[in-house]
C-alpha cells in the first residue's frame, strides 16, 4: 500500500515513463532519508517500478505494467486509482 503522497508517486512514475533511468540517476533524484517521503520504497513495494540489469550493463529502473496502469488510472481520474493508498 502506498504511503508517500500520491502526487510524488505520480511525478516519479511520469519521470520514468519518459525513458528508463539508470539506477544511480533514480537514486540521486528520488532517494530520501525522510520516513514520510517513501516514494522509491513504495513504488518498489507496490511493483510499480523494477530495477533490472543485464550482465555487464548499467542497472536501469523502468515502469512495470502495473506502474503504467496506475498512471493511466491517475490520468483518467485525476487522483488515486481505487486500489491505491488510503490516507490517515
Amino acid at each position: 500500500m502506498l504511503t508517500a503522497p500520491v502526487t510524488l508517486i505520480r511525478d516519479f512514475l511520469e519521470w520514468l515513463e519518459v525513458r528508463p533511468r539508470t539506477y544511480a540517476e533514480a537514486m540521486d533524484v528520488w532517494r530520501t532519508s525522510c520516513p514520510r517521503l517513501t516514494v522509491w520504497e513504495d513504488a518498489l513495494e507496490d511493483r510499480l517500478i523494477l530495477r533490472r540489469a543485464a550482465e555487464g550493463t548499467t542497472p536501469v529502473v523502468v515502469l512495470t505494467s502495473a506502474g503504467r496502469r496506475w498512471l493511466q488510472g491517475e490520468q483518467a481520474h485525476g487522483r488515486t486509482s481505487p486500489d491505491t493508498a488510503i490516507w490517515s
